[in-house]
């Protein structure tokens, strides 16, 4: 399959967590123009902060060598990564140690991008990573605002302090 087949792979899982409350994030990594990984954020369902969707895909990856007798160090070198979201910083990084061939992302991550956008991960290491991004973007961006419109129901309650009128102590004179 192409690269935009692939990605029409990786929304539609991102669609599906868009209607269980998660980021609409969908992932996959390609081994041999094989669909060897396919995940999506998992942060909500876990309330475990990493679980992002490259990480998801990377534990899959392990499992997928580890069955497969195969080194991981050979067989992550020739994976292609296509997620609908610009990884964060976290995930690009993780990504980059594991000298991934490709990473194809659809839309900017303007909070948290770790490709380009926020902070440039690909300067820090020496890798051959390419990095291929705007494939289908606008879709993802179109599914990222859908769950922004609505409320987190797994977010925690906000800690941010209500407005606080200070009291007034008898025994001091305001000047």
């Amino acid at each position: 399959m192409d690269t935009m087949t692939w990605m029409d792979v990786a929304l539609q899982k991102a669609n599906d967590s868009l209607k269980v409350g998660e980021v609409p994030v969908g992932c996959l990594f390609v081994y041999n123009n094989k669909l060897i990984a396919l995940g999506n954020n998992t942060v909500n369902e876990t309330r475990n902060a990493t679980r992002h969707a490259e990480i998801n895909c990377i534990d899959q990856v392990l499992e997928f060598c580890k069955v497969n007798n195969l080194d991981y160090k050979k067989v992550f070198p020739d994976i292609d990564v296509i997620v609908t979201v610009e990884p964060c910083i976290m995930c690009t990084s993780a990504l980059y140690q594991l000298q991934v061939r490709n990473i194809t992302y659809g839309c900017a991550n303007d909070r948290f991008g770790g490709c380009t956008t926020v902070l440039e991960i690909p300067k820090i290491y020496n890798s051959e990573t390419k990095i291929i991004s705007g494939v289908k973007g606008d879709i993802a961006m179109i599914l990222l605002k859908e769950f922004y419109k609505g409320t987190n129901p797994n977010a925690p309650e906000s800690k941010v302090k209500k407005e606080h009128k200070p009291k007034k102590c008898p025994n001091i004179e305001s000047i």
